[in-house]
């Protein structure tokens, strides 16, 4: 290469260089096991499950963070980090970054369980259930999905950087893949959690996806920023 050909791999952030190449890391397994072996071996230790869970582990609030169940997901995930995180580091610098994106993490997972938390008491009439049997036809198949179905995924702690670098940055523009035009981060990031929104509470069939879990991270981004005092 050219050595006035720079390229965009330089200007990366030492913060979001290793987040990156951390997840890339623990994506590799996803690439050399096959599903079941991947989902046994890798998912049901390091994703993260409802703290009644059988499988619950405390240190699944971080690892779940670097476990990803597809190739979308991952690109998704890493394409945002890669655009937005650099420069919101350069704002707020490495340390406070580095706050910002664990803490998004782990609060999207909290507010992922409060939310599970409810609808397992109006399921059950309470909070937690004795251990049960997930054949059993008798137990309810949400119930089954919440006590046996972890969460894996950078998406909460990304949601936190894309609603911070929204708040410090309103008016920069930005390209879509499927919008031919430029729109304001103030208007783009907002409709993301309302998409969110409404995914979450219309809980369509087929949907997977912890949206409260993004939600969550975005609401963790957004009293961060204001705790700091940016503008």
């Amino acid at each position: 290469m050219s050595p006035q050909r720079q390229s965009p791999f330089d200007n990366l952030t030492p913060v979001v260089k290793y987040l990156l190449l951390a997840n890339l890391i623990c994506f590799i397994p996803f690439i050399v096991l096959s599903n079941g072996q991947y989902d046994v071996k890798i998912v049901s230790n390091l994703g993260v499950f409802y703290f009644n869970s059988p499988f619950f582990r405390p240190w699944q609030i971080i690892t779940y963070m670097f476990i990803h169940g597809g190739w979308a997901h991952i690109l998704f995930n890493m394409f945002a980090l890669f655009s937005f995180g650099p420069i919101l580091e350069y704002a707020i610098g490495p340390k406070k970054f580095f706050n910002l994106y664990f803490i998004c993490g782990i609060g999207a997972i909290a507010f992922q369980m409060i939310v599970q938390a409810y609808e397992v008491h109006a399921m059950t009439g309470s909070f937690t259930v004795p251990p049960f049997d997930i054949r059993d036809p008798s137990v309810p198949d949400q119930l089954k999905a919440i006590y046996f179905g972890p969460v894996v995924g950078a998406s909460g702690a990304i949601f936190g950087v894309l609603v911070a670098f929204a708040m410090l940055y309103p008016d920069l523009e930005l390209m879509l893949l499927f919008v031919p035009v430029p729109i304001k981060a103030k208007y783009i990031i907002p409709i993301y959690i309302i998409i969110e929104l409404i995914s979450g509470f219309g809980q369509f069939a087929g949907d997977n996806v912890a949206h409260f879990a993004h939600l969550g991270g975005a609401l963790l981004g957004f009293i961060m920023i204001k705790i700091w005092r940016y503008r």
